[in-house]
Parts: structure tokens; C-alpha cells; sequence
């Protein structure tokens, strides 16, 4: 049987399910985008996924790359093969650098030039939360598809206590954690206090010095990527409760996400014009940033991270706020209306935005408007991208970013056929 064939087969049967010839061809490519362009195998057979048109792997975009593909895991040996190297790779490098948001293949020093503790095999060095949680929730995935629990080895559980123990330092980071971080030729990304990072108080909640976007945080407690502790934790409690295995861990766990819990419900919501919504940033000293990104954690995308029902009434409250004009980056322009980021231009709409919002809406109708924005904004290319001119779809930012198109082709799986 030829490599990946059943995932081939699957491809097939889904654009069966297509009438329209040219989705078909945007699917597939979509598809396969990830497994085509951006696998690879390294002298001993191992997997190294990069991001795209840039040459490292994020622990983050490579979870999501390969996230239709841990669908088939539990029939594909080929899928579940390449699910369970890429987490096995992802546990190694947080080893390496729990600090580091993205890899190099080998140690051979590619990458950003900053100020802070780092070495060869890491690319750049942005703590970030969703680096360390997003393992975790593709590791959830593939034990819920596949039932595999070899992948629960010492090596997971050496690298699930040093994911923990970093979140739990950085609740206090003044005064437990490590990390520092200054970038010389870019102050907006240095951190302050001499790369220590912001002023703060003790809340409960985690720190995360950027974002999911590798922007930097204005305030230190981001509010929906410690809702993706929460949740992720709670379902990897779950599953090794279930399993009777790693007891120390669960205790440890769920003191966080207790503690994390309480902090939200004390300085994670505002009253608003909306009701109560979350807010994106704080530093519970009373300051607060009120807006959405467009990247993954987001406010908008509590639903998909398994965070809350798409019918929760905070989340309701929050993500019309985040689909209005009083978020300051979502933008209304003749071709599209949606959330952009800081990260790129003004007026530039991302397609991951675009689709976490149709994957988390319960309405038919917003959904197919969504639809029909996706497949009027890729420049004829057949591909997502990163952001868009609402304007003027042909000024578009990464022809090749590989998350974005794999979050179509689920768009496409779960909303369309």
C-alpha cells in the first residue's frame, strides 16, 4: 500500500461530496498543503514540520498543521505515525527550552539574534503559552482518535511536569521565573523592567510575554490562552484519571487550573456596553486591554478550544464584542468584514479568523457568508493566508502559511459538506 494512501482515499471521498470543480482543486490543495509542502523527515526518520515560508518549527502552527490529519489516526497508520513523531519531536524540543516558541531541525544556531538564554536548536525564543498547551491539546486528540496510550511514556510525563512547573513560575515570574527577553534592533518586542516584563500583581492567572501572533503582550495575564489551560488540562486530567496513571501530575494540574479559574472570575471580566465579556489582556492592577486577534487563542475562539458552548453567556456577550467596531481590529471594508491583529497592516482580515468564526457560530447564514468571503479573498491562488486587504484581497500577506489552509479544509469537513 503506497504511504498515506487512506488519506488520499479520504480526500477523494470528500470532494465526491463537492459539486463545484474549482472547491474540489481548493480543498485538495488545502488538504494537503501540510503533508506536501511542509513534512519532513530527517536521516532517522523522524518528523520535522515547518510552518510554511519560514524554515522552523512552532510548537503552536505545527500542532495545528497536522490537526485534520489526528482525525484519521485512529484508521491510518500512516496519520497516526506522523501525529504521535511530531508530539514525540514537540515533547524533546520543550525539554530542550521550555521558553522557546520555535525550532530549528538541528542545532545549527538559524534564528533570531536576542538577549536571553537560548541555544542552537532554538529559532527564536518568545514565551508564549500557547507554545506549551497546544501539545497538549493535539496530545488529547490523538489519545481520543487512536486510544493509544504508549504515547503516555516517561517522556510525556517528564515534559508534562516541566510545562506545568514553568506555568506555575509563571504566576509570580518576578520572583520565580527565568525568563527574560530583549530583542536589540526591535524595542517593541523587548520586554520591560530589563526584559523581566511588565509590572504586575499576583493574580493566579499565567503570565504569557506574547502573543499567539509573537507580538508582545501590553499586559502579562492573556486572557484566552490561560481559558486553553483550563480546558486543555482538564480534558489530559481527565483522560489520565480515567487511565489510573499519573496521579501527581492530575493534583498539580488541577491546583493551576483552580487557581487560574479564580483569577479569571476575579480580574479576567469587564462590564460592558455588551454585558460581560472577557477581556484580552490585564495585570490585575487594575488596567485592562479590551480588543480580540485574529490568532488562535482567541476570544472568539473559546468554542473551538473546548473552552465553553458556543451558547455560553460570557462567551455570547464577548464575541459580540469581538465581531464590532469597538474591538479596535476588526474591520468592515467591499470584500470582507472580520478580525485582523496588530501583527499585520491596517485593514488586513486573516482567514484563521474568518474560519474560527464560522466554526464557532450556530447561525446558517453566517456561516455561509463566511464561506463565500473564503473563497472571494485568496488572489486566485487556491490557498488561504495570513491577512487580507478588506479592500483589495490581492494585497494579501504569506502566500504559504500551511495553519490557515488546514483550517479551511475542517471548515470545509465540518461546515460545508
Amino acid at each position: 500500500m503506497a504511504r498515506f494512501q487512506k488519506l488520499y482515499e479520504y480526500v477523494d471521498s470528500v470532494c465526491d461530496k463537492l459539486g463545484d470543480e474549482a472547491l474540489k482543486q481548493d480543498f485538495r490543495k488545502c488538504y494537503l498543503n501540510t503533508l506536501e509542502t511542509t513534512v519532513r523527515y530527517d536521516d532517522d526518520g523522524n518528523v520535522f514540520i515547518i510552518t510554511g515560508d519560514i524554515e522552523a518549527m512552532w510548537l503552536r502552527d505545527s500542532s495545528v498543521q497536522v490537526s485534520h490529519y489526528v482525525r484519521l489516526a485512529g484508521e491510518c497508520e500512516d496519520c497516526r505515525n506522523l501525529v504521535k513523531q511530531l508530539l514525540e519531536r514537540q515533547f524533546k524540543y520543550i525539554l530542550e527550552d521550555p521558553y522557546a516558541n520555535a525550532f530549528n531541525e538541528k542545532p545549527d544556531g538559524t534564528g533570531h539574534k536576542d538577549i536571553t538564554f537560548t541555544k542552537p536548536i532554538v529559532f527564536e525564543r518568545k514565551y508564549e503559552i500557547d507554545s506549551l498547551i497546544y501539545p497538549l491539546w493535539l496530545l488529547n486528540k490523538y489519545y481520543g482518535y487512536t486510544k493509544d496510550t504508549n504515547i503516555f511514556n516517561d517522556l510525556f510525563f517528564e515534559t508534562y511536569g516541566v510545562i506545568l512547573n514553568t506555568l506555575i513560575d509563571e504566576q509570580d515570574y518576578f520572583n520565580k521565573s527565568p525568563y527574560s527577553f530583549i530583542r536589540p534592533d526591535d524595542p517593541d518586542d523587548s520586554l520591560p523592567n530589563e526584559g523581566k516584563g511588565p509590572d504586575y500583581k499576583y493574580t493566579g492567572l499565567v503570565r504569557s510575554a506574547f502573543r499567539p501572533s509573537d507580538d508582545r503582550c501590553a499586559y502579562p495575564f492573556l486572557i484566552p490562552s490561560n481559558l486553553f489551560i483550563i480546558a486543555t488540562v482538564k480534558r489530559l486530567n481527565e483522560i489520565l484519571s480515567g487511565l489510573g496513571i499519573g496521579g501527581k501530575y492530575i493534583e498539580k494540574g488541577e491546583t493551576l487550573r483552580r487557581e487560574i479559574s479564580e483569577g479569571i472570575e476575579k480580574y479576567g471580566t469587564v462590564d460592558s456596553e455588551f454585558g460581560k465579556i472577557y477581556a484580552y489582556e490585564t495585570d490585575g492592577l487594575g488596567n485592562y486591554l479590551l480588543m480580540d486577534d485574529a490568532n488562535v487563542p482567541s476570544l472568539l475562539s473559546l468554542p473551538y478550544l473546548d473552552y465553553c458552548d458556543k451558547d455560553d453567556a460570557i462567551y455570547r456577550n464577548t464575541r459580540k464584542f469581538a465581531l464590532s467596531k469597538s474591538n479596535p481590529f476588526y474591520y468592515e471594508g467591499s470584500f470582507a468584514k472580520g478580525i485582523g491583529s496588530p501583527h499585520t497592516p491596517d485593514r488586513f482580515i486573516w482567514h484563521i479568523s474568518l474560519i474560527i468564526q464560522a466554526l464557532t457560530s450556530g447561525s446558517e447564514e453566517e456561516i455561509k457568508n463566511i464561506f463565500e468571503i473564503l473563497r472571494n479573498t485568496t488572489a486566485s491562488t487556491g490557498f488561504m493566508h495570513e491577512g487580507f486587504d478588506c479592500d483589495n484581497p490581492d494585497n494579501y500577506t504569506r502566500s504559504w502559511f500551511a495553519w490557515a489552509n488546514t483550517l479551511f479544509s475542517i471548515f470545509i469537513i465540518d461546515c460545508i459538506i
